[in-house]
């Protein structure tokens, strides 16, 4: 879990070919990372193949090894790059401004690594054949998603990108940091992009053994990385903070944010 640089950054000298560049690998990184979410959205709506490309072995725990692997990798990604630590050491190699952009980069290549080489669990968990009962939990599903989306834009959509970053290095504009807010969703849910992901790994109406292990693997590194991202906000807002954490409910909204 990250959330963008918390600090304003102060502008180097830079040519108008690099900040050009770095607009450019903005831009791109945001689309790659916007069809990575897609491709995620498609395997667990049954658009796609969780998995296309396959080692051939009838072994359930050779691929489960190998799907809790690429979990692990990209759980290891997400949270090392999210890292103050991380953040301060890698920015005197890249600029400031294309720190959010690389995040994102590798964000979306270890996702993409999950599902191009998630491998099959054929087995059947269950089933639903009746068909109201199909297409509410299809509403779930949809919902969620869209959950997740409108929850990026309750803050700053290209903020959490890195797309403003680019930009406004671009434009020769020092990044200021988004400040506290309590918009949208946020008043009653302090997580609602995680919120949306869970709604949207989970509803379906035929689960196989696959697509369970990857709900379970994705809950699981979703749970141990927002107890990092407590203690980031925490540090970050203080006081604030732990007044709207006593307030507003993290996952499952439990409570209106006063």
């Amino acid at each position: 879990m990250s959330t963008p640089s918390d600090s304003t950054q102060q502008l180097p000298q830079a040519s108008s070919f690099q900040r050009t560049t770095v607009l450019l690998y903005g831009i791109i990184v945001y689309l790659l990372g916007i069809m990575t979410i897609l491709w995620l959205i498609a395997c667990n709506g049954g658009l796609l193949p969780l998995g296309t490309s396959k080692i051939n072995t009838n072994s359930v725990v050779l691929a489960f090894l190998i799907n809790l692997m690429l979990v692990t990798l990209f759980g290891l990604q997400h949270s090392i790059m999210a890292r103050s630590s991380f953040k301060e050491w890698w920015t005197q190699k890249i600029p400031a401004a294309a720190e959010r952009s690389t995040y994102v980069l590798a964000t979306a290549l270890a996702l993409g690594a999950i599902l191009w080489f998630w491998q099959p669990m054929p087995m059947k968990i269950w089933s639903v054949e009746d068909q109201l009962s199909r297409y509410f939990i299809w509403g779930l599903f949809s919902l969620g998603w869209l959950y997740l989306v409108l929850a990026t834009f309750a803050t700053n959509h290209f903020d959490l990108f890195g797309l403003r970053q680019a930009y406004l290095y671009w434009r020769e504009q020092p990044y200021k940091a988004l400040p506290f807010m309590k918009k949208w969703m946020y008043q009653f849910n302090r997580h609602p992009i995680q919120t949306g992901i869970l709604l949207g790994i989970w509803a379906t109406p035929y689960m196989k053994l696959d697509h369970l292990v990857l709900s379970v693997t994705f809950t699981v590194y979703i749970l141990i990385g927002l107890a990092f991202e407590e203690r980031d906000l925490i540090a970050k807002f203080g006081e604030q903070y732990q007044s709207y954490r006593a307030e507003v409910g993290g996952i499952i909204p439990w409570k209106w944010g006063k």
